[in-house]
């Protein structure tokens, strides 16, 4: 026998190990590439062998499968993964040895392990009985879901305990919408479901995203992306090893998360990061209830100014005073406080539950709704002594008293400021030409 004809049986009898199916058999071949489209997003049931071509074991399997797949088609759907070939899948499912058969139901993400026989017959009752326990889970409103819940896609999602309804579910569809194009700050989990440090960090990052859901307003959130599902972002991003963070801001580039992975430790550099990117909080005029009642209900302290009236101080006189209102917000902008300001005389009832009066305008009382207690300032309205009495009620020394009454005092609606000097009222204008001012002089002198 020649060499060339050594050389073309030796590459046909390779063909042959290898090519276990073909596209004519009704075992769909599933690889890297199609494996999430096939498969993971299918709302279908799912038997998959994993199978190496050099195995005897598989070899033998194989004909029972083909046979499987032909009884099976249009109600299960029955694939193959050349694990030898396609190792990343093998090492995402926990392969060991082959061939291994998962079924991939209403959970995706978390494959079922086939232990029934191996002849066609076994393997098609093993997928009927997988088909009917799909179903009776969805007749009882089983979601099947694992992991973070789906939200925000579009697509709605099933329900989910604790707090893992605040973890955003990112896919390759909704990344970019949701992340880059968001003027929010971004902390990004790419996981895998077979990862045990993943399965770890799940509820300390779910406990983390309530958190910082409420204590930022929203204005942090916290993502998680199955690494393993939505490929097309994940590469994108380099991602190698799991759980992978990462730290999205519009407009930059991602940095990658050192933090610890305890809630704590993610919630601290949550914060953070909104302090870092926030803007001060909005200086608003007390117009009316509700402008007070929905800052101090949803801040930890409200920082309340009683300025001047507008006659004693013109608009550049009260500019003045608010410039340096906004400077103060701006440098305890970490704090979340709401910063509010009324005319003196315009909030009687709030002055005298404040303690305001005897110390003259501009005042300043902090204000915690939630104990309704406050604190008075007796210094100069200046940064210098605005923030020396902050600093003081910080730290927890400054001297509370409880708002006036135990209640929220009355308050009146005004109209807001126009930004101009104030004007005196018109006096009447008085007619005196009848009056003969000589005769009462007269009278007066006698």
């Amino acid at each position: 026998m020649t060499p060339l004809l050594l050389g073309v049986l030796g590459c046909s009898l390779v063909l042959t190990v290898q090519a276990l199916y073909s596209s004519g058999d009704d075992v769909i071949e599933l690889t890297a590439s199609n494996f999430n489209r096939e498969v993971i997003q299918s709302d279908g049931l799912w038997l998959v062998e994993f199978y190496a071509p050099w195995c005897g074991h598989c070899q033998s399997l194989a004909p029972e499968w083909k046979k499987a797949a032909s009884a099976l088609k249009g109600i299960v759907k029955v694939g193959a993964v050349d694990a030898d070939q396609h190792k990343s899948l093998g090492g995402q499912y926990g392969v060991r040895g082959f061939p291994t058969i998962k079924i991939f139901g209403a959970n995706k993400n978390k494959p079922e392990e086939y232990q029934g026989g191996r002849s066609s017959q076994a393997i098609v009752d093993g997928a009927m009985n997988a088909l009917r326990s799909l179903v009776k889970d969805r007749l009882s409103g089983k979601s099947g879901s694992s992991g973070y819940n789906k939200q925000q896609s579009g697509g709605g999602g099933g329900s989910s305990s604790g707090s893992k309804k605040d973890v955003v579910e990112l896919t390759d569809d909704n990344f970019d919408k949701m992340v880059l194009e968001s003027d929010d700050v971004w902390l990004v989990e790419f996981f895998a479901p077979w990862c045990g440090h993943c399965k770890n960090l799940e509820p300390e990052w779910a406990a983390a995203a309530t958190a910082v859901k409420e204590q930022t307003k929203g204005k942090v959130r916290l993502g998680a992306v199955d690494a393993t599902t939505h490929q097309a972002v994940s590469s994108r991003y380099g991602i190698r090893g799991f759980p992978t963070i990462k730290i999205f801001r519009k407009g930059e580039e991602p940095e990658d998360y050192q933090g610890g992975r305890s809630r704590g430790d993610i919630i601290e550099k949550a914060l953070e990061l909104f302090s870092d990117n926030a803007p001060p909080p909005e200086l608003l005029e007390i117009l009316n209830e509700d402008v007070l009642k929905k800052t101090c209900d949803d801040s930890q302290l409200c920082i309340i100014a009683v300025l001047p009236h507008i006659l004693d101080t013109g608009a550049a006189g009260r500019n003045s005073y608010l410039d340096v209102m906004i400077k103060m917000s701006e440098k305890y902008k970490k704090k979340m406080w709401g910063w509010l300001w009324t005319e003196a005389g315009a909030q009687m009832e709030l002055e005298s539950s404040l303690g305001i009066g005897g110390f003259g305008y501009p005042a300043m009382a902090a204000f915690n709704a939630r104990k309704m207690k406050f604190a008075l300032m007796r210094g100069s309205f200046s940064e210098t002594g605005i923030h020396e009495f902050l600093r003081e009620l910080s730290v927890g020394r400054g001297s509370t008293a409880t708002l006036g009454g135990g209640s929220m005092p009355k308050i009146h609606a005004v109209e807001a400021w126009d930004g101009k000097d104030g004007q005196l009222p018109v006096e009447e204008d008085y007619d005196l030409s009848d009056v003969d001012l000589d005769d009462d002089f007269e009278k007066d002198e006698l």
